[in-house]
């Protein structure tokens, strides 16, 4: 059996990975994230760790083939003025995950998974269908739709380099951390609307402003955040995505173009 040296497609050797793809896995998984502020103790690439850390930690389990972490992503206009934040265009964004499907079928994999760690990343649902009409299988996965199995270790709700997100950071890349620094903010709109409200519906939050929503780019209270929680958030996660991912490696193939 051919063996890899590591989960990563960039670690390995090409004539390596194609044979990996040819006789052990055709699977292929995308971490997206973005270079987006993370307030004043969390590194701007948070959602592009987040998304790697998970893949990782997935690929591992299931024998996947991750693909390196484009880092950069696309934003809903409201994160375009925050410092900290370098956003792509949603055409460019479409494009370059386009073309690293493209890319790593010529190697040889047939399934490929989007795993988007960062919010409000509808590039992704946009690429999936336009990836389809040119006869690639492709699907979009989110982990906040995981991540809220278990809201219930939480005092805050979900929000923007708060609890969670701070939590999440602490288990997987504790070292670009610095909680000295963590400040709690509580923009008036989180006290006034829950985060189903605001994230999943309204149009109110979709066009407000960060810049104008946060002072110190922190939404909610990370100083209540641990590594515990972190890891009950993202093992949960990872396990379910690893045994869907036992049923997507051979179950689907009478599904692909």
């Amino acid at each position: 059996m051919t063996k890899r040296e590591s989960v990563w497609f960039h670690e390995n050797p090409g004539i390596e990975v194609v044979q990996y793809a040819k006789e052990v896995c055709d699977v292929a998984i995308l971490p997206l994230g973005s270079i987006e502020q993370h307030g004043p103790h969390c590194p701007s690439a948070s959602d592009s760790f987040n998304a790697m850390g998970m893949v990782e930690k997935i690929a591992e389990k299931s024998g996947a083939m991750a693909l390196p972490c484009p880092m950069y992503g696309s934003h809903p206009y409201h994160h375009w003025n925050m410092p900290g934040t370098i956003p792509l265009t949603y055409e460019t964004h479409i494009g370059l995950v386009m073309d690293v499907v493209r890319g790593a079928a010529v190697s040889g994999f047939n399934k490929f998974i989007l795993l988007s760690a960062h919010g409000q990343v509808s590039s992704t649902i946009v690429a999936v269908h336009k990836l389809g009409l040119e006869g690639y299988f492709v699907l979009s996965l989110h982990w906040y739709d995981f991540l809220r199995d278990n809201q219930e270790i939480l005092e805050d709700p979900m929000w923007h380099a708060d609890e969670a997100e701070t939590s999440v950071a602490l288990y997987l890349y504790p070292k670009f951390v610095d909680m000295s620094k963590a400040v709690k903010e509580i923009p008036p709109l989180m006290s006034r609307h829950t985060w189903s409200d605001l994230a999943s519906a309204s149009p109110v939050y979709i066009r407000a402003r960060f810049d104008k929503l946060t002072r110190s780019g922190v939404m909610g209270n990370p100083l209540v955040a641990s590594a515990e929680k972190g890891k009950i958030w993202v093992e949960a996660a990872i396990e379910r995505l690893a045994e869907f991912m036992e049923s997507f490696k051979k179950d689907f193939d009478h599904l692909l173009p």
